[in-house]
């Protein structure tokens, strides 16, 4: 965690523009003497404040060799290769997720932009089965679309419905249960058109919906189901937690961030929808200009049209871990979360979730001394954790996310955990 001194150092960037140029060897001294002291060590192994992978070696690599190559991934004739990794990337990622494997997908920024992807998609569809072509003649005057979601949804998906037009104070709310999963049993009596998006992952607990239940339930309505899988849609490729997410594969579009579990650098978010012609549908874009050919036009499956390769990380993540090392490194970080919740939990502190996956809360007390004893790790510097309020507690989460978190990482934390609590 940077200084307040390096933080407040960062309004050394400013000042007017220079009349003339630099030399380029100074402009990265400066970026390196000013910026670095000011960097998150979120790429560290002891970083467990959010939802943030380390960047695997190799996919940093890669990232620079995208960046010299400079693709314009929108198009096939405009940039090959990375038309070419993007296509071995999709196959492989369904493969390794076990979606189905006639989907469509596109590579985008984040969760946000996979959400509005899916999302853009199921919309897509839904009104075409309605007589409506939304893309022409946007939503005014459509048939209204009935957009179920969990209680605990994440706030990017409300993002994208509003962007959507699909609004998000409109959506019809579910509870959820204790651990933050929909209770499929609440399930609306309601008909039309439908979307219902389902949660893998919850953010603070890990907790995934009954996707098997939901998606049984909106089949027999004709509903799309839209599953918000950021990092827990990565379960699918890990044998013993692959239960957690059964009945995912009934979905219709799912959005997920390699840049969360694949462990490639930012920004790395992929879509997914079991119908390409429905996202091709909602996402593709022609002009006299543009250099179609017969291969898969990248664009026709993203929002945009020019942007940067984000499969070649994708590629390079998967080739060199394979599906075995992409099921060890989920199982890995799983087990370093169990851990901290059994060490926490011995040395008297209270666990608030049934840890599933990666994510382990931990109360300290009362709301302030909680508060407390976060600051104070953080000013300890052995580990970065972050608070959050979990239904009405004051809470400490601890995200396990990276490929290089061991297990020596995971005691030295704990053992700074228990000091700065008990000084609390």
């Amino acid at each position: 965690m940077p200084s307040a001194a390096d933080v407040a150092g960062l309004a050394r960037f400013d000042g007017a523009l220079p009349e003339g140029p630099s030399d380029a060897a100074s402009v990265l001294a400066l970026l390196d003497d000013i910026g670095s002291p000011g960097a998150h060590g979120n790429a560290g192994p002891r970083f467990f404040g959010w939802v943030i992978g380390g960047a695997l070696p190799v996919t940093v690599a890669a990232n620079w060799l995208a960046t010299a190559w400079d693709q314009n991934a929108g198009l096939w004739n405009v940039a090959p290769v990375a038309s070419a990794l993007e296509e071995v990337a999709l196959g492989w990622l369904l493969d390794v997720l076990d979606l189905p494997r006639e989907s469509g997908g596109g590579f985008v920024t984040g969760a946000t932009m996979a959400n509005f992807t899916g999302l853009a998609a199921a919309r897509h569809a839904l009104l075409r089965r309605a007589g409506w072509d939304v893309e022409a003649d946007g939503l005014f005057g459509a048939p209204p679309i009935n957009v179920v979601v969990g209680a605990e949804a994440h706030p990017t998906a409300l993002k994208a419905l509003s962007m959507l037009g699909l609004g998000r104070s409109r959506v019809i709310t579910v509870s959820a249960d204790g651990q933050g999963r929909m209770m499929a049993s609440e399930l609306p009596d309601v008909t039309g058109p439908m979307i219902v998006c389902a949660q893998a992952g919850n953010v603070n607990t890990g907790a995934i919906d009954p996707l098997r239940e939901i998606c049984e339930w909106a089949l027999e309505r004709d509903a799309w189901v839209h599953v918000d899988g950021a990092f827990g849609l990565w379960a699918a490729a890990a044998p013993a937690r692959k239960h957690l997410v059964d009945g995912i594969e009934m979905a219709d579009s799912w959005a997920t961030d390699a840049h969360k579990w694949l462990n490639v650098p930012y920004d790395s978010g992929v879509a997914f929808v079991r119908d390409a012609a429905a996202l091709r549908g909602a996402m593709s874009v022609s002009a006299a200009y543009l250099p179609m050919g017969e291969r898969r036009e990248p664009s026709d499956y993203t929002p945009e049209l020019s942007r940067r390769a984000r499969g070649v990380e994708i590629y390079a993540a998967l080739r060199a871990l394979g599906r075995s090392g992409v099921a060890e490194m989920i199982e890995r970080c799983c087990r370093h979360a169990t851990r901290f919740a059994e060490g926490l939990r011995a040395a008297g502190f209270e666990v608030l979730n049934d840890v599933v996956l990666n994510q382990a809360l931990v109360a300290f007390g009362d709301a302030e001394r909680t508060q407390r004893t976060i600051a104070a790790i953080q000013e300890d510097g052995t580990c970065f954790c972050g608070g959050t309020v979990w239904q009405g507690r004051t809470a400490m989460r601890i995200s396990v996310s990276s490929w290089a978190t061991t297990e020596e990482d995971v005691e030295r934390s704990l053992e700074a955990m228990i000091r700065c609590a008990a000084g609390g």
